[in-house]
């Protein structure tokens, strides 16, 4: 069985799915719900148009050959004088002071000289002219006659005709063969390009027409929502969309109404897309898929008349659901970024919402859309009476990986002690397609090394490789780098070791993985909502552990913190100007405000000083506490840089062998928290981050 990006799996799905309204695009994908399904009607209509080219040209060519004379053979002047001499030639027209054609006697072409030019190669009596004869002119070829016949008088002389003639073929061809190429190329380069112009039928007149896919009521979709897993609260909202649908008066007899529509909103990979695919599933009634791009096109007021097209074909098969992927394309906010602005693509959203919620809106329709990006979409498109619903899909928690994971071992051979909970564990802040990969992988690993099923130890690597990237074991490390890298984990260790705030340590490595990491350092972060600021300080204070341990121990830095510096300057600016988490600047935050003003800073010049102030001062004290944690703490600092050195991997047992057992461990700590949406930020809607591993870079 084959995955999807998010939780579930996916059977390979047979169903045939319909154009809207033609069938003859050729089209194996129209950016649908199913990119794999090939629309197998479309072959079943012939292309007339390449049937009419054909027939033209072959009338071109006939004209043309018979006009030249297909059959005519050259001849010399000494064959010329042997046929006249032996009476086969009839007459001789001489055309235009140039070409001479010879015309045999009926009696001559039964010759065997002459069988091969007696028919023409359909088979029927050739006509003539047999033979040509260049000639230099009328006086010369009359010349050569009159010399040939003047010591035969006794021989039947052939009839000798000069006529002036009006080629006009051969005139017109020249100048209007390579205007016939131009236009047919015109032509054929347009119905190329007619699925991603006209739509379906591939034809630039449909270039309105919806591109949306029907999945209707005799189509069995495989997907339903049992396949879905860690999304419990999603499938409920959605769910009961779906039993509106389908039972309608349970609803309206209590004075209900069917919801006009519902947007799923969620990170990227978390099951939005699968959701939709779900609800085709269960709901029986005609489904239109389309993307958010296919109403964008390069011509204007196309957008437009495309959401007219589908809500119109839509509302001919209500009761039915439009789902809508990647919405934010058509739906982005209006008038705020003038220099950005676009028409086109504000008139389709226009028409979006008054075909959504307007006077001629209708019953039995309803919109479903999903988009990672609400924050950009239009306020007008969000209100109830055009999305009822946000149904927030938000990354797994613990018991919902732990779902996810028993979905996907059932289509893998693993060991015993694979376990879906340590798994999940082991994976906090991962979403529906992460476990997909690191379960595919996993399954990769064990192949290449010619095992009969899966252990704990391919999923490791498989963590391993999805956290910090593919492990580089030809990388050519020198001993005074490689002592440098192993002092760098060996300060972030030892600082969240020490540390009440700091994230669990499950590993430490120096051997380089990715693009530029040189070494990590995993943590199991705890999943929660909220963050104090003492937390905060700490996970600062231990990210910039292997920039104070370089410090401390050689007394030099290197370049080696630079993703460390980036977050901890992430963390620090957040909490002066987004949390309000400093003195001097107050309790203000300005997130929305920056985002809404892109091009200028919601504040003055003043404060934009003290805001970088205060961040660096942030900064700098927990560089300090950092240097000053581990002069403390020097001798487990190079006993754990010894051990780095031999083992070059490092877990938490054989930190607490070096160092002893963590100081601040607590026994409600040792079963990972339920209650979460799984999420490892500082806040939600920010960037700032708390990663569970720090790298090395070069």
């Amino acid at each position: 069985m084959e995955t999807n990006e998010n939780n579930t799996p996916k059977e390979e799905v047979k169903n045939k799915p319909k154009e809207v309204k033609e069938k003859n695009t050729n089209k194996e994908n129209d950016g649908g719900l199913f990119p794999n399904r090939k629309n197998n009607d479309d072959d079943s209509k012939f292309n007339y148009f390449w049937v009419y080219a054909i027939i033209f040209g072959f009338i071109l060519v006939s004209v043309y050959m018979s006009f030249y004379g297909e059959h005519t053979k050259e001849t010399t002047s000494t064959e010329l004088k042997q046929m006249l001499n032996n009476n086969d030639v009839e007459k001789i027209v001489v055309v235009n002071e140039k070409l001479a054609e010879v015309y045999l006697r009926d009696s001559s072409l039964k010759k065997a000289a002459f069988s091969k030019i007696a028919n023409t190669k359909f088979g029927s009596p050739n006509p003539g002219p047999h033979f040509s004869f260049s000639v230099a002119s009328n006086d010369a070829f009359d010349k050569f006659i009159t010399e040939f016949y003047k010591d035969k008088p006794t021989l039947a002389q052939a009839d000798i005709k000069y006529e002036l003639r009006q080629d006009w073929l051969r005139e017109v061809i020249p100048w209007m063969l390579p205007i016939i190429i131009l236009i047919g190329f015109w032509v054929f380069m347009l119905r190329r390009a007619g699925g991603g112009i006209g739509g379906p039928g591939g034809n630039i007149f449909n270039v309105g027409k919806s591109k949306a896919i029907l999945f209707d009521k005799d189509e069995k979709i495989n997907i339903t929502f049992d396949d879905v897993a860690g999304l419990d609260e999603a499938k409920v909202e959605v769910h009961e969309i779906v039993n509106f649908l389908k039972n309608p008066k349970k609803y309206t007899a209590l004075g209900g109404k069917i919801p006009k529509g519902a947007l799923l909103i969620g990170p990227p990979g978390t099951g939005k897309t699968l959701i939709a695919k779900a609800m085709a599933g269960e709901a029986q009634v005609p489904f239109f898929s389309i993307s958010g791009s296919d109403f964008v096109e390069m011509f204007v007021g196309v957008g437009a008349s495309r959401v007219r097209d589908l809500f119109r074909q839509a509302r001919e098969k209500a009761p039915c659901i439009i789902f809508i992927d990647e919405i934010d394309a058509i739906g982005r906010s209006r008038g705020k970024n003038l220099m950005n602005s676009n028409d086109e693509r504000e008139n389709t959203l226009n028409q979006l919402l008054v075909e959504m919620d307007g006077f001629s809106s209708e019953k039995g329709v309803i919109m479903i859309a999903a988009t990672n990006r609400p924050d950009v979409l239009d306020a007008a498109l969000l209100r109830p009476g055009r999305f009822d619903r946000q149904i927030s899909i938000d990354k797994p928690d613990f018991k919902g990986r732990e779902q996810i994971f028993k979905v996907h071992l059932k289509t893998i051979k693993i060991g015993s002690i694979v376990s879906a909970q340590k798994l999940a564990a082991l994976t906090p802040g991962f979403v529906g397609a992460d476990i997909a990969n690191i379960c595919n992988e996993a399954a990769l690993i064990a192949a290449r090394t010619d095992k009969t099923e899966i252990d704990m130890q391919d999923f490791n690597d498989a963590i391993d490789r999805a956290i910090g990237g593919l492990e580089k074991k030809n990388k050519i490390i020198s001993p005074e780098e490689k002592i440098i890298i192993a002092y760098h984990e060996a300060g972030h260790a030892v600082c969240g070791w020490f540390l009440e705030n700091a994230h669990p340590l499950l590993k430490v490595s120096i051997i380089p993985r990715g693009v530029a990491a040189l070494g990590y350092a995993q943590y199991l972060p705890k999943e929660k909502y909220l963050e104090r600021e003492e937390e905060m300080l700490d996970r600062m204070c231990m990210t910039l552990g292997g920039r104070a341990a370089e410090r401390v121990v050689f007394d030099k830095i290197s370049t080696g913190a630079q993703s460390d510096l980036d977050h901890v300057t992430k963390v620090a600016y957040a909490m002066v100007s987004i949390f309000g988490m400093n003195e001097k600047i107050g309790n203000v935050s300005f997130y929305d405000m920056q985002n809404q003003n892109s091009f200028s800073k919601p504040f003055s010049e003043e404060t934009s000083r003290m805001i970088d102030e205060e961040s660096r001062k942030i900064i700098e004290q927990q560089y300090l506490r950092a240097q000053n944690l581990l002069r403390d703490k020097r001798k487990e600092l190079d006993a754990l840089a010894k051990l780095l050195l031999e083992k070059e991997v490092l877990f938490k047992d054989d930190l607490e062998a070096v160092i002893g057992k963590h100081p601040f461990d607590k026994p409600e700590l040792a079963e990972p928290t339920t209650n979460t949406n799984g999420t490892t930020s500082v806040s939600i809607n920010t960037d700032v981050e708390n990663p569970s591993v720090e790298n090395t870079q070069a």
